[in-house]
């Protein structure tokens, strides 16, 4: 360091994203950064509101879609003039993108690569030594303000009744999936597993809407993460904890909620 020069930023930076690999592959990366002094992890966005309300970190490197409160919710309740710079993680589409470019605010596509992360912190890091709060508290707000008019309207359930294919984009194909084909479904992060025998293709969705896409009579909820066909539930038995899980036909068990125990007792009675 040349003499009388200040010394470097040390940055604190918070992580929030609510699949655990992508919060593992973001730290990885930053622990390795010799400015990052601090690193906070959120799995939601109600603990990162908590988090930067309470330990105010310099820089945020927040997931866009979140089940609960997305990456735009926090900011929104955080307030723009109290929200830290803000690193956008994304699996969005090309279109999403290039909304955030028009915003002038960074972002990092899924799956990750090192090099594009450490250009991310680069140029946050510049923007911090510039001071340009004010210019990003704009940039926040004028973004919330264009996500607040393009939001579109929650989906209604078909009004033709339940869907009987769901649509499996691919690299290189659309594939249509029967809907009495499928097993079950699991939330996994932003996307939703369909089990179907052997196969298991993901479609980007909450589990919540396919929830309405599909037949209430045969599809059912036995935990918050899985919906199961009936069809396909050879019997309840007790698990641990004084729990229990529900058996497929071919041995899957899956975990049911205490709750949902009565009502899924109910349903399988009705179908015998």
């Amino acid at each position: 360091m040349r003499e009388g020069s200040a010394p470097p930023r040390r940055l604190r930076v918070l992580v929030v994203d609510d699949e655990p690999l992508a919060r593992d592959n973001l730290c990885s990366v930053l622990s390795k950064a010799p400015d990052v002094e601090w690193i906070r992890e959120c799995a939601s966005g109600q603990e990162a509101i908590a988090v930067i309300r309470t330990e105010p970190p310099d820089l945020v490197f927040l997931d866009v879609q979140m089940p609960g409160l997305d990456g735009f919710s926090v900011i929104r309740e955080v307030g723009p003039e109290r929200m830290p710079s803000v690193i956008f993680v994304t699996a969005h589409d090309r279109y999403a993108v290039q909304a955030f470019e028009v915003n002038a605010l960074d972002y990092v596509l899924k799956p990750f690569h090192g090099a594009r992360l450490l250009q991310a912190l680069e140029r946050a890091r510049q923007a911090l030594d510039d001071g340009r709060a004010r210019e990003l508290i704009q940039r926040l707000s004028a973004l919330l303000a264009g996500h607040a008019a393009s939001s579109p309207v929650p989906a209604a359930p078909p009004a033709t009744g339940p869907l009987e294919r769901l649509v499996v984009k691919t690299a290189d194909r659309v594939e249509l999936v029967p809907v009495e084909q499928i097993d079950w479904c699991e939330a996994e992060g932003n996307y939703v597993v369909l089990h179907v025998g052997a196969k298991s293709p993901m479609i980007r969705e909450t589990l919540a809407q396919v929830e309405q896409w599909l037949d209430p009579r045969r599809f059912v909820r036995i935990h918050r993460s899985t919906l199961v066909n009936l069809d396909r539930v050879r019997h309840l038995e007790p698990g641990i904890d004084r729990g229990h899980v529900v058996v497929l036909v071919d041995g899957t068990r899956l975990r049911l909620s205490p709750g949902r125990k009565a009502h899924i007792e109910a349903l399988l009675n009705q179908s015998i």
